[in-house]
């Protein structure tokens, strides 16, 4: 399965207690949100990540229509935008996720750029498989994260640009 990490690889120390912290990074998140809106989104490189690049996601929530926005991490697939819902591993997919398969369309933000976007889970397995590898090869992590998961498939989402 493309979403299965290695054999034998243990997860990083610091996911063990990401359930316990989770709440106390809302206000990180907001601070990486207000930073990147006033810089322009400049500061948006990720350490660790190869390629990598930071995007702001606009979503409205699906049950409460309040509107949000989530930092993450993308990778280009020629002129669509790939993010990967892996919530670090945790057992539930990110918020986020349920609002765009509620919500698809939506906007976005790279560094000054807003687009408006068109969100896709991927289903087809040979899709899936190649985004997967793209994603791994920008951020290894994710290898962890599928581990950490215990089953959990990993959604991946496209971002089509809306015409």
């Amino acid at each position: 399965m493309a979403t299965k990490a290695k054999e034998g690889r243990r997860p990083p120390r610091y996911l063990e207690i990401g359930d316990r912290i989770w709440p106390a990074l809302r206000g990180v998140t907001g601070f990486h949100i207000w930073l990147y809106r006033v810089s322009g989104g400049r500061l948006d490189a990720m350490p660790g990540v190869r390629g990598g690049k930071v995007l702001l996601l606009d979503h409205v929530g699906a049950k409460s229509g309040t509107k949000r926005t989530a930092p993450l991490l993308y990778t280009r697939d020629g002129d669509d935008l790939l993010v990967v819902a892996s919530k670090g591993g945790f057992p539930k997919h990110p918020a986020w996720f349920h609002n765009l398969v509620a919500n698809p369309d939506t906007t976005i933000q790279i560094r000054s750029e807003k687009r408006q976007v068109h969100a896709r889970v991927v289903t087809d397995p040979a899709e899936r498989e190649r985004l997967w590898a793209l994603a791994v090869k920008t951020y290894d992590g994710y290898e962890d994260y599928a581990t950490r998961s215990k089953g959990r498939e990993i959604p991946l989402v496209v971002l089509e640009r809306r015409k």
